[in-house]
Order: structure tokens, then C-alpha cells, then sequence
């Protein structure tokens, strides 16, 4: 079975961000020689997540960073003392990984459809791990 590990380094440039990482982690596939399979993509962050959505509208990224903004607000009154607690419930509710199938040595994703590497503590360098068989 082939087997491909390798880790993204994804510099973010803002405090709450989606980033797009989908041709990072196609690139990877296409080094690792695996044509049928899957991609675990898995950041070890605690106050940054990945997530699938639509990459096609610029716009639903700033519907959901304001969606999450609302839900999560910076003004409770967190007890966390680093100042971060906003980025940790958030990083909670979108999660710290996808799997993705992989056809023809190609990401199995919808038309839409990309993945992201969601900053709430930023801006920073952050790793994302791709475990691809």
C-alpha cells in the first residue's frame, strides 16, 4: 500500500481566517503516488481548524467568519487567561480534521467545494498534517 506523510507549514495573515489549502494538499497527492485512497488532513492547533466549504464565492468566507463572530463573541466573559478563549470554542466547533477521498489520484471534492485552514488566533505559522494512503 503506498503511503504518503508529509506536514504543511500555512502562514495565516489575519486574527480570524479561512484559508484555502486544496492546491497544497492536491500537490501533495500528486508527489505521494497514490492513486486510490484517502487524505486525512489534521492540524494540531487548538485555536485553528480545518474544514471543507465553498471555495468558488469569496464571500462565504466572510458569511462565516461573521457567522462564528456572532456566535462566539470576543465580549463574554471568558475565564481563559490568555485571551484566546474565542479562538478555542470556535477551533472546537469546526474541528480539527477532515478525511477526503481520493479517485484517480485526484481529492474527491464537490464542484464547490475546497479545503480550509480556519485561523482564530492569528496571524501565525501553522502546521497541517496530511496522512494520505
Amino acid at each position: 500500500m503506498d503511503r504518503h506523510n508529509v506536514t504543511l507549514s500555512v502562514r495565516t495573515g489575519a486574527h480570524n481566517e479561512l484559508k484555502d489549502i486544496t492546491t497544497r494538499i492536491q500537490l501533495e497527492i500528486d508527489n505521494s503516488g497514490v492513486k486510490d485512497g484517502m487524505c486525512l488532513v489534521y492540524i494540531p492547533h487548538t485555536t485553528a481548524a480545518v474544514t471543507i466549504n465553498e471555495n468558488a464565492d469569496p464571500s462565504v468566507k466572510s458569511d462565516i467568519l461573521m457567522a462564528l463572530e456572532k456566535i462566539v463573541p470576543d465580549s463574554l466573559p471568558y475565564r481563559h487567561a490568555e485571551g484566546n478563549s474565542p479562538g478555542h470554542v470556535k477551533a472546537s466547533l469546526m474541528g480539527s480534521s477532515v478525511t477526503v477521498p481520493v479517485s484517480n489520484g485526484r481529492l474527491v471534492l464537490g464542484t464547490w467545494q475546497g479545503i480550509f485552514l480556519a485561523e482564530f488566533d492569528g496571524p501565525r505559522s501553522r502546521s497541517v498534517y496530511l496522512y494520505i494512503w
